[in-house]
């Protein structure tokens, strides 16, 4: 792991985030802190972590929060742009937290072990 650069896209209010940070921290790894509330990622970088982590969009998204229901996400007849442009104009919808190992692989924090099988 020493010259693997490893970084968190991570919300410290959210509880697995922070279980995330310190599994890591724990194995000897200080990744770059991507605080996307603050710095919501583009498009193309949401794109970009759907194929990391070979998932459709939908599944980056929160759906148990209310800015979910409240921004019409529940609709089955939406596109993967449509996903990712949401995400990007309101990153509370964001899954977190998502673990990227030299913008090659990727792991979503939920549970957080699940980021132990791509270091």
């Amino acid at each position: 792991m020493a010259n693997q650069k490893v970084t968190i896209y991570h919300n410290p209010r959210c509880s697995k985030s922070r279980q995330t940070m310190e599994l890591l921290q724990q194995k000897g790894i200080e990744p770059e802190i991507v605080e996307y509330m603050k710095e919501p990622p583009d498009i193309e970088t949401l794109r970009h972590l759907t194929r990391l982590l070979g998932l459709p969009a939908k599944d980056l998204l929160r759906s148990n929060e209310q800015v979910f229901k409240d921004a019409g996400m529940d609709e089955t007849d939406l596109s993967d742009d449509d996903i990712l442009e949401a995400i990007s104009e309101c990153p509370t919808l964001l899954q977190r937290p998502i673990v990227v190992i030299d913008d090659r692989k990727a792991a979503l924090g939920r549970p957080p072990e699940n980021v132990l099988e791509i270091l």
